[in-house]
Formats: C-alpha cells, structure tokens, sequence
C-alpha cells in the first residue's frame, strides 16, 4: 500500500518503548511539534526512542551491510507501525565528557576551514616552504608540539608542592615528596654524605643544592656510614643510591601499580603551560605563519565576534579586487577571499544564537550542554539540508531568557527551509510557541506513558489531567513563601578568573540567593569555581574529583569563609561511568537491603554474609554476566544488541543467592522495584526508608532501584546527589552549590525541587544556585546578576538585591523578564 502524498502527517501505531503503553498519535510535518510532559513521562521515549530510532533504523538499511560495521546502530524500536517518517537528524544533550582534544573549532568544523586559509594563504617567514592544513592542528603529528604532544600542557613537580613547610630541615621531612620509612631514612643519610646540610631549615639552604635535591637526575651511590647513629650497634654500613624529589615521583608514576601510591605522587605534580609551544599545542613552524597579522594560535583565542571583523574585510574584497594567487603574503588572493567569505557566514549564525564570546579554542570539556547543543543547531543550518526531521532534545536547557529568542528565530529558519522540528521541552514559553503539542502522562515511570493530548497548543488548556496544560494556561497554584532576611555575608573582593576581572561580590548568608546572567556572563565561574573553591580551602576539603586540579583563582579579600562547616556542591555529573552504578549503591540505600538479607534466618543458616547479596562479588553474582545481568550478541551486519543473560535471566544473582528471600521477594525482584514501590515495601528498614522518601520528594518515586547510572539523565543525577545529601543527619552550618538545579524538569517537578531548597534554608543553611528558571529567580531571596553580555562583555555585577530590586535595574538583561514573574509575597522572616 502506497502512503498517500497528500498526507502530511507522521503516523505511529503501537508503540511501546520503556514505558509508552502501545500508544497510537498522529503528529505533522513541516511544522514545529513539542512533545511535553512531566519528567520520566515517556517524551523522549517517543521523540528519540521510538520516531529518530525507526528514521535511523530506516537509513541504515539503505547502507551497504559492510559499511553499516562502521556506523553507530541504534536498533529497532518496540512500535508496530510508522508511516509518513522522513530522514531523521537528532539533536541531543551530551553531558558525557568530551575529549581534552575537542574544541568549538573542532565541534562546529570551523577549524578546517581556518587551517586551510593559514595554509593556503597565510603569510610566511622568508625562506620557508608552504605547509599543508594538517600542519596547522595541534591533533596532528605533523603539527603537534613534540615536548607537550600537542597538548599545550606540560605536567611537572612544583618546589611549593615538594616542600610546603620551608622552615623544616631535611631530616625533619621538609621534602613531602620523598618517601618515609627507612627509604626516607637512606635519603636524608646520603644527602647528609654529600655534604649538604641536613640540620638546617630549608629556606636557608642555597638555592643551589635545594634545586638539585628537588630536580637533579644525577643518582650518586655513595658509602653510608653509620657511626654515630642511635641504632649503630645493630646497623650496618652500606652503599645508598640518591634519587632527587622529581626522579622518586616519575619513578613511582611510571612503575608503582598501587594507586594509593600513584595518588599520593599525584599530589605533587602540577599542570603548567607547556614552554615550547606557549600552551598552544603547534610546532614552532606553523605558529610562524601569520594572517592579517596574527598565528593561528592567536586567531583561535578571538572570540567569534573578534574573529568575523577581523575576516570580514578580506570577505567583502570583489573578485576584480581580489589579487593573484601570485600575492606576496596571499591575504587578498581569490582563495583567501572565498574561504574568509565561508567562515564569515558560518560564524554569523554563532553570533545571532548569542555565542559571540565562544572561541574556536575554547575546550568543549568547558561548554555548558546548552552551549555544546546550540553549536551543533548552527553547523546543521549551514548544511543545507530540506525534507528531514529534527529531533532536538530540550534546545532551551541552560539559555536565560535572552538567549532563547535568537534560539526560536534559528529553529524557525530550520522550518522554513522545508524541515520539520520534534523538541522534547519544558520551557512553557517555546511551548506556547509551537504549531503542535504531544503531552505524554499524565505521571512518570509506570504512571505515565499514554497520550493526553495531541494537536494545536490552545486545545491543551482542556485537558483535566494535563500537568502541563495546568502550568502552561495558569491553573497550577503557586507556592509563594515570605521573603527572607539575610543573617551575615560573604564579602569577596577583587575576584580575577576568567572572564571575572577584578570582580567584587556580597553573598548573603542563610537564605537562597539565584545568580543570573546571559550565557557567558560568568555565573558558573563564580559559583561552581571561585566560591567552591575558597570555601573548600578554607574547610582544608579534598577536591570532589581526582581529576580536578587546584584552581588558579585571584582575590584580594574574603571575609566570611568562617560561617561555613560544610561544603556541598550538586552538579549534573553522572553518579556512576558504568551500568554497574545504579540509584540504590549510590546513596547508600543497598548497604542496608544487603544487611537485611543478610539477617533471614536462611542466609545466617547458610553463613552468606552482607557481600553474598553484592552484584559485584563472584561468591553472590551470576558468572555468566558477572552480575552486569545482559549478554553482548554480536549481529555482524546488524546492530549488535544485548540480550538478558541466559544464566540468570537478568536477575545478576546465581542461583543460590536468589533462594533467599525476605517477605517474598528475591534481592533481585527489590533491585527490580521503583523507588514508590520499594517506599512501601522497606518502609520499616531505617536504612533504606530515609532514602527512600528523600528520592520521592525531589520527584523521583518512578525510577527503579537498580536503574543504572548510564541512563539518568543529568537532572536526575542531580537530584540524586541532592536527595543523599538530605538524608543525612544535618549539622553545622553548610554552603549547597547547584548548577542550573532546575535544567531538564517540569514545571511541576520544578515545585518539588524548590521546597527541598528552601527547606535546607529553614534548617539554616545558605543555597546558591546558578539558574534561569525565572519562577525560581522570582522565588529567591536574593539574586546577584552577571552581564550585561557574554565573553569579555560579561564577568559584571549589574545588580543586586531582591528579585523586586534586581527586577527594576535598568541595563540588566534579567530584569525585564524577572518583573513578569515576580510573585506578591508576605512580608520578610
């Protein structure tokens, strides 16, 4: 049967992905459709599970069987039918971390365009030979820098590392780096030997020998006599080998398998711009190339608006003006005026999305999931592509409000093309923009999954059990608390980092404080960088991630850093990087299920201790998967999918562990409940029950125990972080740092999150948080707004105080979208 041309819709029968429940819909073409929803109600599952999956699967039968082994397979949907389904492209949030390697140059594909002008019309030294693109990219072996391998940092020991107490002597341990024990001993009596003082405090050293005991690669082996020495009578003279603080660290990186060992070294090393190439990654023959008067290098460092008015006059040269390929310095040939041309239009589309200050150097490790989202929508509309669908997954994520216009100007450009847009979203405001609405509920997990309502936005506000519809056309009640007076601050003066310059910031303590801005405008480098960290050295606390280096953060004064006890920081990282992290390990909550198997009578009997009923120890886990509960099937040509294990079914346990039982249920059929479920069920276990209600009440009852950490989202992990951290007992007075908390939510889900917060406040402690959610700014009770604009125009404080304050500044690009919102409240408490 032939689909009929005239039909312009898409049409999906059956279908039953996680959990949609054999849902029917009809949605158009060539139209803006947002599918919406509360969160876990089943949108993406429709958007990216069911519609860009079988669009995919679509495309990659048309692929030859061979090349199909070199394509990422998505598998086949749970649907029984789409028709009308074009050629699909998904837009998706990555909060995985990207390559070190990886910059917005390289993200966007501008940065072959730029190596090309370099190449083919850059400016060179007299005498040298042209090089080719590849020479001009620090990823390349014939443009990576040979000392930093390309990496722009080199990574060595730090005299202040090595020694951090100068007034100590070396035999009293002044070298931390050195190792204890008798091997520190040996040390300390053949430096002693070599006739260099190990009595004296260390400053007063000559310079001299302390930087040959810190750097030296010599290894003299001399003759240790012992005469003298409180043991000597039982200590024998031998030959001891030198080994510098440098040479003992490179020795136990290189060698030591222990990774206590391999930390504790780590402690003394420090990541410095790499000195042969600058920090630029490039051999010193491509950063002597120059155009309109600038190496590569430099040009990568302008920001997006810097870089069009540098390109832009050589773009607008005519053809007739343009010179012969034979030009000196190649700038004005008809190659360098087409290429410039190129970039100039593609980086026209960076600056109408508000991405002026991004720089093609910048790292994409730094960029915010909006930020890398909104790079990837540019380099599509450059594609010229027509007749495709676009499934975006949340597009407004991490934009103040400012930025989402010029977002919603680019998408309709994308539909006027002749394409059509599937955005999974929450933002009501580009809700109301749409042509068509899908709400899926109308709860989460099991309680959602069907289709409340399909058609045009105005239709929604009549559906009774709509969550969406009740926000979105102002029937949802509005908790409006009164306003808080802050007990103290902390004052911080001339803050320099990033675009931060010289920066001077009040943070009021006790209360909630929302810091606002454009994106760029220094929000998370002032809440996530330079408040966690002066806080965190003030506390004496470790880093929260091994791989977080000491920060280099300039500032003059801080005064306050004493009100605080304790430090949390909950950002959107994963809980885990493998499927065996999962929801009930990560708070706790497991410990205490294993301990109550543990208890029954049979296991006792049986002798099976707390670790039997662990998916991660062989003596309880199924050897088939090793307790991952699914098998890897290779197809061949097909997508290689994973199958339940045929040993234990997906249960991960063997046999024998899966005898036990407590109330009827396996420890397998516990991991298998949802956190509502399981609230019922362990209700009377102290352990897990006050996990259990904190996970509900940040929203997240629908997902299921053992649900691994691989496929949460970031607001989920989120909220996890935040739901261990309040089960905790509290003490003291603690500083909660949260990075757009409200990013991926509904607006209902948005309410739950908040009384938590605000709850924290009662308790007496003080939350900051980085956001755009403007219910939530208009909520707080005081707001610090960044700008006015991104990159070097941003790194201000344009206003402060109280939303109704901050709401009346004039040059603050907050204010007027903040005076919309602002709620009537009681008075101050």
């Amino acid at each position: 049967m032939h689909p009929d041309s005239t039909d312009t819709f898409v049409h999906v029968r059956g279908a039953a992905e996680h959990n949609l429940k054999n849902i029917d819909v009809d949605v158009p073409r060539d139209a803006m459709v947002v599918f919406t929803g509360v969160s876990g109600s089943g949108k993406s599952s429709l958007a990216f599970g069911t519609l860009y999956a079988e669009a995919q699967r679509r495309y990659f039968e048309s692929v030859a069987p061979y090349a199909r082994r070199l394509l990422h397979q998505v598998g086949a949907p749970h649907v029984q039918e789409i028709t009308g389904l074009p050629p699909a492209v998904a837009l998706q949030q990555r909060r995985g971390a990207p390559s070190s390697r990886s910059s917005v140059g390289t993200l966007t594909t501008l940065s072959n365009l730029l190596r090309m002008l370099y190449s083919r019309a850059g400016s060179y030294p007299e005498g040298a030979r042209r090089l080719e693109a590849e020479a001009f990219s620090s990823n390349t072996a014939s443009g990576a820098c040979p000392e930093c391998h390309g990496l722009g940092e080199a990574h060595d020991v730090a005299e202040d590392l090595l020694v951090p107490d100068t007034s100590l002597s070396v035999r009293e341990g002044a070298i931390a780096a050195w190792p204890g024990a008798w091997q520190g001993k040996n040390l300390v009596r053949v430096t002693r030997t070599l006739g260099i003082e190990v009595d004296v405090p260390w400053r007063d050293l000559p310079k001299k020998q302390r930087d040959w005991l810190l750097y030296t690669d010599e290894q003299p082996r001399v003759l240790i006599d012992r005469r003298g020495e409180a043991d000597d009578t039982t200590g024998r003279d031998y030959h001891g080998t030198f080994w510098s603080a440098r040479k003992h660290i490179r020795h136990t990186l290189a060698d030591t398998k222990s990774q206590m060992m391999r930390d504790k070294a780590m402690r003394f090393v420090r990541s410095v711009r790499c000195p042969a190439c600058g920090g630029t990654g490039l051999r010193e023959d491509a950063l002597a190339v120059t155009f309109r008067g600038l190496s590569i290098a430099q040009t990568n460092a302008l920001s997006f608006t810097d870089l069009a008015a540098l390109l832009r006059p050589v773009a607008e040269l005519t053809d007739a003006g343009a010179a012969t390929s034979s030009a000196g310095s190649g700038e004005a040939t008809e190659v360098a005026v087409r290429l410039c041309t190129d970039l100039v239009a593609r980086i026209q589309v960076l600056l109408d999305l508000g991405l002026g200050y991004l720089s093609l150097g910048r790292r994409s490790t730094t960029l915010s999931p909006g930020e890398a989202q909104r790079l990837r929508i540019a380099t599509q509309l450059r594609s010229g592509l027509f007749g495709v669908v676009y499934v975006l997954d949340e597009p407004s994520a991490g934009l103040h409000p400012a930025d989402a216009e010029p977002l919603l100007e680019v998408l309709e450009a994308l539909r006027r093309s002749g394409n059509s847009l599937f955005v999974v979203e929450h933002d009501l405001d580009i809700v109301r923009r749409a042509d068509w609405v899908v709400d899926i509920g109308p709860g989460a997990g099991e309680e959602g999954g069907h289709v409340l309502y399909s058609g045009p936005v105005e239709g929604l506000e009549d559906v009774e059990r709509s969550v969406t519809g009740k926000h979105l056309f102002g029937r949802a009640e509005r908790v409006v608390r009164p306003q808080r007076t802050p007990k103290g601050w902390l004052h911080l003066r001339g803050i320099t980092r990033h675009n931060l310059q010289d920066v001077s910031v009040d943070v009021p303590l006790c209360v909630l404080t929302a810091v606002t801005g454009v994106s760029g405008s220094g929000k998370s480098t002032l809440v996530t960088q330079v408040l966690a960290e002066l806080v965190r050295r003030h506390l004496g606390q470790a880093p929260d991630d091994a791989e977080d280096d000491e920060l280099e953060i300039d500032v003059d004064d801080a005064t306050g850093l004493e009100s605080f006890d304790r430090l949390v920081r909950v950002d959107q990282r994963p809980i885990g990087r493998t499927p065996r992290s999962n929801l009930a390990t990560y708070t706790g909550l497991f410990d205490a299920v294993r301990k109550l198997y543990a208890a029954t009578p049979e296991a006792r009997e049986r002798g099976y201790g707390a670790g039997r009923f662990s998916f991660n120890v062989a003596e309880g886990r199924c050897e088939t998967c090793q307790g991952e509960g699914f098998v890897s099937v290779e197809l061949l040509f097909l997508p290689g999918t994973y199958a339940p294990c045929p040993s234990c079914h997906g249960a991960r346990y063997n046999a024998e562990t899966l005898e036990i039982v407590y109330r009827g249920r396996t420890i397998a059929d516990v991991l298998a409940l949802t956190v509502d479920e399981a609230a019922d069920v362990l209700a009377d276990v102290p352990g897990a029950a006050r996990s259990l209600v904190t996970l509900r009440e940040v929203g997240l009852g629908y997902l299921r125990l053992g649900q691994p950490a691989t496929e949460l989202s970031g607001g989920e992990a989120q909220r996890i972080k935040l739901a261990t951290e309040l089960q905790r007992a509290r003490r003291g007075h603690a500083l909660y740092l949260l990075d757009e908390p409200t990013s991926g939510l509904h607006a209902a889900d948005v309410e739950l999150l908040l009384r938590q917060l605000h709850a924290l406040v009662d308790a007496g402690n003080t939350v900051v948080l980085v956001e755009h959610h403007l219910d939530t700014i208009a909520g707080a009770d005081w707001v610090i707004d960044l700008g006015p604009s991104g990159g070097d125009q941003g790194g201000r404080v344009v206003a402060s105080g109280t939303p109704e304050q901050v709401a009346r500044v004039e040059g603050s690009a907050t204010a007027p979208y903040l005076a919309s919102r602002l709620p009537v409240r009681g008075g101050a408490r």
